[in-house]
Formats: structure tokens, C-alpha cells, sequence
């Protein structure tokens, strides 16, 4: 099963994500897409792994998702993957327009073949205005194409708004 969480920042999605997987009592692989390129998310990457159980799996990989989740996708396992718009962030910074075409494929067949219970986190960053700059319009197109097309793929879709879930999408059932 995909199941996608979508939620502004701080609105509580990785919260929810992780507890989430908690409660499927399956050994946990945690993909972490973040870098530590500066002293405040050095904080940030620390707290979050402060706030995880110490026996879930940290695969931290900022590119290649498609390989972690086929290394890792195996069946009677929880993957979460926090989060899609730095994934999509590291590869805008790398002006790799094909790279990121690529690999943004290759991730898709990862997650349709995968046999693991696999849980998404994103930021949801359409609800504003549109920015002034062209990288951060890209950013904000390419974030807004790729939760689009992961929706379409996942069975689950949560909206997450001031910690409360809002259930997009639900094919489980």
C-alpha cells in the first residue's frame, strides 16, 4: 500500500507518518531525503531522529530514491520516505533536468512494484501565491506535478492541517 501525506510546514504530516508506522508493528526503514547544508537544518535533521525510535532503519539519500525503495521494498516492511519536496529541492539544485526526469520515473516503478507498506510524506505548497522568482516557481511547479502524480499512485491520500487529517483519497477500503 502508498500512502501519501500531504500537509503545509509544520501542519503535523511527519508526525502522523511516523506514528502511522508505529502502529503497523513492521520493521521500519526511514528514507531520509534532507542534507545538512547548514547549521539550522543540521538542528532540524537532529531533533527529527531524536523523535524516531532508535531500531527503525535510517537510509538517508537524497537522490536516488528508486534505488533505496527497491533495496528496502520488501514485503512485512514499513518504508517512510520524509519528505518529496527536498527530494524534489536536490535535484532542482542540481540543474539536472534529465537526471531528475529520470530518476523521478525509475522512483514511480520502484513504488508500483514494491511490496512494502510505503508511506510518503510532502509538503502541499500550491495554497499560496505564486513566488516572484523563476527557482522557486519551478520549485513550486515541480512539487505541485510530482504530489499530483504520486496521488495518482497512492491508495491512500491524507491532507494534514494543524494536526488534523483530512482523508483525500481512500482505495483500501
Amino acid at each position: 500500500m502508498i500512502h501519501l501525506i500531504l500537509g503545509g510546514a509544520r501542519s503535523g504530516k511527519s508526525s502522523l507518518a511516523e506514528k502511522l508506522a508505529r502502529e503497523t508493528e513492521q520493521p521500519v526503514v526511514f528514507i531520509a531525503t534532507a542534507t545538512a547544508s547548514d547549521d539550522e537544518m543540521k538542528q532540524r535533521i537532529e531533533l527529527h531522529q531524536q523523535q524516531r525510535p532508535n531500531h527503525w532503519l535510517l537510509v538517508e539519500e537524497p537522490f536516488c530514491l528508486s534505488h533505496a525503495i527497491e533495496d528496502y521494498g520488501d514485503a512485512d516492511t514499513t518504508i517512510l520516505v520524509d519528505c518529496m519536496t527536498l527530494w524534489s529541492s536536490n535535484w532542482l539544485c542540481t540543474n539536472d533536468d534529465q537526471g531528475w526526469f529520470d530518476e523521478k520515473e525509475a522512483f514511480f516503478n520502484a513504488l508500483i512494484h514494491s511490496k512494502a507498506n510505503i508511506l510518503i510524506v510532502s509538503n502541499e505548497v500550491g495554497s499560496g501565491v505564486v513566488p516572484l522568482g523563476e527557482l522557486s516557481r519551478k520549485f513550486v511547479d515541480q512539487a505541485g506535478w510530482l504530489n499530483q502524480a504520486l496521488a495518482e499512485l497512492a491508495d491512500k491520500v491524507t491532507l494534514v492541517v494543524a494536526g488534523c487529517h483530512l482523508n483525500l483519497k481512500d482505495t483500501t477500503r
